[in-house]
């Protein structure tokens, strides 16, 4: 079992925090994933909500899948994006709710906010915030958010359960979960859940499918929407091998609070 007591949790953040950082800064470098506007219309995002958001947010958009398809009309939603990044899908978000709509950024890498924030003034975006924090211990009262929504990052905590629980903190009763994400067809050997590098990679915390959903439905959400993003691949050797020999997947999934 990858629990959160075999991976060293400093050392982790610390890498992640340093890649997303490169993410951030040097978006056409070499990563382990793919990045950027071919992989974002690829995976689903409409061209037109692409061509109306700041081509910087989009150069670093290293999500793994598109959910906003399995939500219903969330204009004037208040929304929240944990793992927001260099900010895309708080842009796409912000288009979707509207004027009357709020939409926050939680993200834990400076670099990323400071990038997103930047983006947000250059455009003048009136309804986006953003927020440092993490993604297992947000700092907003009970039920401040309509909808919550997430892009290949709860992969990479270390206490997934924590996460669901606090996302269902985080809704109003009968809010909703839209979210992509990376998960495995067979539980990932200790080889690859004990390096931090792959972790951070997006892989090496990614749980077996079953489990991944479980944790969802016990937190207190119904998963009603689930489908697979064949489109998304990883880049590397590495990356690949693991995705040939364990079923490392993305997917995207809708999940309501009672």
């Amino acid at each position: 079992m990858n629990t959160a007591a075999q991976v060293d949790r400093a050392e982790l953040e610390g890498k992640v925090k340093a890649m997303y950082r490169e993410v951030a800064e040097n978006p056409h470098g070499e990563f382990h994933f793919e990045m950027g506007r071919r992989l974002a219309e690829r995976l689903g995002y409409r061209p037109a909500d692409l061509d109306r958001i700041p081509a910087e947010a989009i150069d670093s958009f290293a999500g793994v899948g598109y959910y906003f398809n399995l939500l219903d009309d969330i204009e004037g939603a208040r929304v929240l994006d944990l793992g927001s990044g260099s900010g895309m899908d708080t842009f796409v978000a912000s288009l979707l709710t509207g004027p009357r709509g709020i939409v926050v950024g939680l993200d834990m890498t400076d670099s990323q906010r400071a990038k997103a924030e930047a983006l947000r003034q250059r455009t003048d975006v009136r309804n986006i915030t953003y927020v440092r924090g993490y993604i297992d211990a947000a700092p907003f009262e009970d039920g401040s958010f309509d909808v919550v929504i997430s892009n290949g990052v709860i992969n990479l905590a270390v206490d997934k359960p924590q996460v669901f629980r606090e996302i269902a903190r985080l809704l109003r009763p009968g809010g909703k979960l839209a979210m992509a994400d990376i998960i495995t067809d067979v539980q990932l050997p200790e080889s690859i859940t004990c390096n931090t590098t792959l972790w951070a990679a997006c892989i090496g915390g990614a749980w077996q499918a079953g489990r991944y959903k479980d944790a969802i439905e016990a937190a207190g959400l119904r998963i009603v929407a689930e489908q697979s993003n064949e489109q998304y691949r990883f880049l590397s050797d590495n990356a690949q091998g693991a995705t040939r020999k364990f079923g490392v997947k993305s997917v995207s999934l809708r999940a309501d609070k009672a």
